[in-house]
């Protein structure tokens, strides 16, 4: 299959350079494109199944991702830039502490939240990611300072939380990141596992954060938060951090922020392989998504789902579990929150 892929990629790049040359569009073909009218941010709160989450707890996660989705949009209706809308609505999922990113992260096997994170500027492709946190309260803005503070791409466990300290960054307690639900759940899964049953399953609900964003200058962005899985071993590292596989922006063709099953995401390459079968093969942002998702992923029952953008502000956000919940804002300032089941009616709120 990634033979085929790859050998259809490189057609379609001779078949496009040949038409270039032949119809002198060399120099046509690698301007950029204008700027869109407007702004687009897209938010993802996890895939999975939210059929056992109460009514009172999906209303909590929207109301956090509306208020996230809203300190995104204050930003990019000032003319602000796409890299910090996404910076600012991660931030503050990460602090509510529902989600499973920052002080909502799910517990290793000892027991202990070790968190992820990972952004990417479509404009000139800069990224900064972290892995394996232990005592930084926000993981996306260490993210940031990887980008914009080192020569390095990812920096992971003591050694990036050295360079935390040297930001200015304090280091927390892991006693931070405790809440009697995600404690709870760690126990459960553990006794599971004590008593080799099945445990959680696949389609299980996940707490991944990430962002997407288009600003005024026609400039993406992306980026991803997460805590991790269930019970994983101390030191796992999923796809959130890993540019191309859970994270990935280029002003060429979209920006992705997935979620799910990371081990999956990162063999099939998710967020590049969306973005280049957007560039290359000159398909619809939502057929390439479409065709990871729904059809690459499914066939390897891989679950998950992505948000993705592209610089003309078309927006796909395909999901091939029971549920993901997402929120989109427009320069018109109406949040549109859906996903939380297959059949949920959109909700509508203001950014304002």
């Amino acid at each position: 299959m990634k033979t085929i892929r790859c050998f259809a990629l490189l057609l379609a790049a001779i078949a496009t350079a040949s038409v270039a040359i032949r119809f002198g569009l060399g120099a046509a073909a690698g301007a950029a494109l204008p700027p869109p009218s407007g702004f687009v941010l897209v938010a993802h709160g996890g895939a999975g199944d939210y059929s056992k989450m109460s009514p009172e707890q999906i209303e909590m996660r929207r109301a956090a991702m509306a208020k996230a989705v809203q300190a995104g949009y204050a930003i990019l209706a000032k003319k602000g830039a796409s890299l910090d809308a996404v910076e600012a609505t991660i931030r503050v999922m990460e602090d509510s502490g529902l989600f499973d990113s920052g002080r909502g992260s799910y517990y290793t096997r000892e027991g202990v939240p070790e968190m992820d994170a990972a952004i990417m500027d479509g404009r000139t492709l800069n990224a900064g990611s972290v892995a394996s946190l232990k005592h930084i309260a926000n993981p996306i803005h260490l993210a940031r300072l990887v980008m914009e503070k080192t020569p390095h791409v990812m920096l992971v466990g003591e050694g990036a939380e050295e360079f935390a300290k040297s930001q200015g960054i304090e280091l927390v307690s892991p006693y931070l990141f405790f809440s009697e639900h995600e404690w709870q759940r760690y126990k459960n899964a553990k006794s599971a596992e004590e008593k080799k049953s099945a445990g959680l399953s696949a389609n299980e609900e996940h707490g991944t954060v990430g962002v997407v964003a288009l600003d005024q200058a026609g400039n993406l962005a992306a980026g991803t938060s997460t805590g991790g899985t269930v019970m994983k071993m101390p030191g796992r590292v999923g796809d959130s951090p890993i540019l191309g596989a859970g994270t990935y922006a280029n002003n060429e063709s979209c920006a992705v922020s997935g979620t799910g099953t990371g081990e999956y995401f990162m063999r099939n390459i998710v967020a590049a392989d969306i973005c280049e079968r957007v560039r290359y093969l000159h398909v619809s942002l939502e057929q390439a998504a479409n065709d990871v998702v729904m059809k690459e992923l499914v066939e390897q029952h891989g679950d998950g789902g992505v948000i993705a953008l592209d610089p003309k502000g078309n927006v796909a956000t395909p999901f091939n579990t029971e549920g993901m919940m997402t929120a989109t804002v427009r320069a018109d300032a109406k949040i549109t929150l859906q996903g939380w089941s297959k059949n949920a009616r959109p909700a509508v709120v203001s950014a304002k």
